[in-house]
């Protein structure tokens, strides 16, 4: 009798109230880490001290793969999705720590103890993918990333020590096809940014993407005139946004720009200017001895220069 209702007193508490805990807290660590990056990433904060180099850091989170949408004037950083992660771990972590619940607790514990797993197990997978991008593509490191694979590592072991799963099979042949699903699909979406995979550019090392836009008339009178102002922009080979501000000027008036390269192995490097003017983010405008970072509509750039 005694060990029947010892069972059935496990069933219906699933899992350990520890596991919860440290997932509810190292959730919020790997919320802050992300939810830095979008900030920094979207302007709203400034640029992140990064243990190991700023221009690691750079590096990896302004390349292709550290973005999942780019518009003209937007951008939804990949840091955002893993925010949205965290966020979801916190939420299932606690809830059924919650008072209030105990009607419910029982579908509630195993429900939740299960989109644990499957986030966790999701996260790990396409976190071990970014590693490999940063390592053997972009070449460059990135602390806050390495601390984001850190934590979804973790709270995955946890989810798998701390669930207290009864059929631990099931639960490693599910694992198995969530993670060969995530890594067939973040493979797909690697191959498909890769410049390295776009055989109609001409891929000189450390130069910049080729820019493809027409220019108007407008467009080239306003970039002549920057370079007659004196403006310049600081610019790195890798950074989309970069890329992005070119082609709003289009080939032509790109042409025109005054573009200084900060990347140390970019071609044409002067990374020491760079790092002289203080320059933290990429594009950066010097106009007027002031500077403007971020890209910039050309409407902003003409009022900011004083075009007519």
């Amino acid at each position: 009798m005694g060990k029947t209702r010892l069972q059935s007193r496990r069933r219906q508490d699933q899992g350990f109230k520890w596991a919860r805990v440290s997932m509810a807290i190292l959730a919020t660590i790997g919320a802050i880490d992300t939810g830095s990056i979008t900030l920094s990433r979207w302007g709203l904060i400034q640029s992140l001290s990064c243990p190991g180099g700023m221009e690691g850091c750079d590096k990896v989170l302004n390349s292709v793969w550290g973005t999942i949408l780019l518009g003209d004037n937007f951008s939804i950083p990949l840091s955002f999705l893993g925010l949205l992660s965290y966020v979801a771990i916190l939420t299932m972590a606690i809830l059924p720590l919650l008072p209030g619940l105990s009607k419910n607790k029982t579908n509630l514990s195993r429900s939740t103890w299960w989109g644990l797993f499957v986030v966790s197990c999701c996260m790990t997978v396409f976190s071990l993918l970014l590693i490999g991008l940063m390592v053997f593509k972009i070449k460059a490191f990135c602390f806050f990333c390495l601390l984001s694979a850190c934590i979804s590592v973790a709270l995955l072991v946890l989810t798998f020590l701390g669930g207290g799963w009864e059929n631990i099979g099931d639960l490693i042949f599910r694992g198995i096809l969530i993670a060969i699903v995530i890594l067939l699909g973040g493979l797909m979406w690697a191959s498909a940014v890769d410049p390295s995979t776009k055989s109609s550019e001409v891929k000189i090392k450390g130069a910049p993407p080729i820019v493809r836009g027409a220019s108007t008339q407008d467009n080239i009178s306003l970039a002549k005139y920057l370079r007659e102002k004196g403006v310049v922009m600081y610019s790195a080979y890798w950074c989309p946004h970069c890329h992005e501000q070119k082609e709003m000027f289009g080939k032509e008036a790109s042409a025109e720009l005054v573009v200084v390269e900060c990347a140390s192995d970019g071609a044409n490097s002067q990374a020491s200017l760079c790092e002289e003017k203080g320059i933290t983010g990429y594009p950066s405008w010097e106009i007027n001895g002031e500077i403007e970072s971020g890209v910039r509509s050309l409407k902003d750039l003409a009022d900011l220069s004083g075009y007519k």
